[in-house]
């Protein structure tokens, strides 16, 4: 049986993980499981699977977990930190890793797993936006395999000649990649009305089901400019051969054009469960618990370029990817602080990318060099970045 190991099994992409893992008992077995804090939901998971090792990054949380699962009658050994996050990333019986931990948290287990040759499932796309390069030369020099599970990017995989990853476009005869995004909930909302958003409003995603960072990030377009960034990386794309294109139903994922004008599309439904089995089964396939696609319900599938005044969050992203060096670490770091503040009702939601800004001025551009140097330069981002939302008072 192949051994998985879920970073962040609390949140949406793991509990869809464990969700297509139980359609495939006799294939799969959980071996770990981390989150931060959620105890109760962490409670139900260990019951539930079993797994090896939990690890909780709250220490509270730990002792709170290990209390209730040693009176459930579960011998899950319950770890806290992040080294023992790292630890259960690189464990001998597992053979992949879903890295689905939100934000820079989860670069340092992203790496352990890729360190130490795992099958990497990366739904953190923010451990590629801050190593960029390095991750990819950890990938290569251990021999791991890199899946990407964002539906953006598992679906221009699907629509690449293998091997697909780190390949040039022009030696697989790519013209360039077409990023489909939905224009989140405000779309078409007055530019006027924007700086009134509520948080509820912000995390209120018309067609995908997820977190609230994730969800602010996709009403600001920052997701997909972190995902722009992250197919740079994947797919040894350029900045000039990244396209983004709004699709407001969400059911073409993305596209890849090549150079005989030939257009190749992924369609689903917008579900999280088909990347996910898409990448547990590679090269394979096998059922997700995804509901069959009803093109005649959908009706119609409508395109438009996405407007860089009501999202100037993608322009930022594209101008850190053009920057290079630790522009995009900057970046991420000004975001999760901004997008934190936001949802603590601390700042508007048109401050947001005010504060991004703000914070790639006043940062110093630096040649990436090393995992420690991007860590450092993290901190003196969020640093920098928490200076400008006290400005904003």
């Amino acid at each position: 049986m192949i051994g998985v190991t879920v970073l962040g099994s609390t949140g949406s992409i793991g509990v869809s993980t464990l969700d297509v893992l139980a359609r495939h008992p006799g294939q799969y077995r959980v071996v770990a499981l981390s989150a931060n804090r959620q105890v109760a939901r962490m409670r139900e998971q260990c019951l539930a699977c079993r797994p090896r090792y939990a690890v909780m990054m709250d220490e509270a949380a730990a002792a709170q977990l290990r209390e209730q699962l040693r009176e459930g009658g579960c011998d899950t050994e319950v770890l806290c930190g992040m080294e023992h996050l790292e630890a259960i990333a690189a464990l001998p019986e597992t053979d992949y890793v879903m890295a689905a931990i939100v934000g820079a948290a989860g670069l340092r287990p992203s790496l352990a797993a890729a360190r130490a040759g795992k099958r990497v499932l990366l739904a953190n796309k923010e451990a590629l936006v801050m190593s960029g390069r390095l991750f990819m030369d950890e990938v290569r020099a251990n021999g791991a395999e890199l899946l990407p599970i964002d539906s953006e990017h598992n679906a221009i995989f699907q629509c690449m000649p293998p091997p697909g990853l780190e390949e040039t476009l022009d030696g697989q005869g790519i013209r360039r990649i077409l990023l489909t995004a939905s224009g989140g909930p405000f779309r078409r909302a007055p530019l006027e009305r924007l700086h009134r958003v509520t948080p509820d409003e912000a995390c209120a995603h018309p067609n995908w089901d997820m977190g609230r960072k994730i969800s602010v990030d996709s009403a600001t377009m920052m997701n997909k400019g972190l995902e722009v960034i992250e197919a740079h990386w994947l797919f040894g794309a350029e900045a000039e051969r990244i396209e983004v294109v709004l699709h407001p139903q969400s059911v073409i994922h993305s596209m890849v054009e090549y150079e005989d004008g030939s257009v190749l599309a992924q369609l689903g439904n917008p579900d999280m469960r088909t990347p996910i089995a898409h990448a547990l089964a590679w090269p394979r396939r096998m059922a997700s618990g995804v509901g069959r696609l009803d093109l005649c319900r959908v009706g119609r599938l409508d395109f438009e370029a996405p407007d860089l005044t009501r999202f100037p969050c993608l322009r930022l992203a594209f101008e850190a990817l053009r920057a290079g060096g630790t522009s995009s670490t900057v970046l991420n770091a000004a975001n999760e602080v901004a997008v934190e503040a936001f949802l603590e009702q601390k700042i508007r939601f048109t401050d947001i990318p005010r504060v991004i800004e703000q914070t790639l001025q006043a940062m110093p551009w630096e040649e990436v060099e090393s995992i420690e140097q991007l860590l450092d330069c993290d901190d003196r981002a969020r640093r920098q970045a928490r200076q400008q939302l006290a400005g904003l008072g």
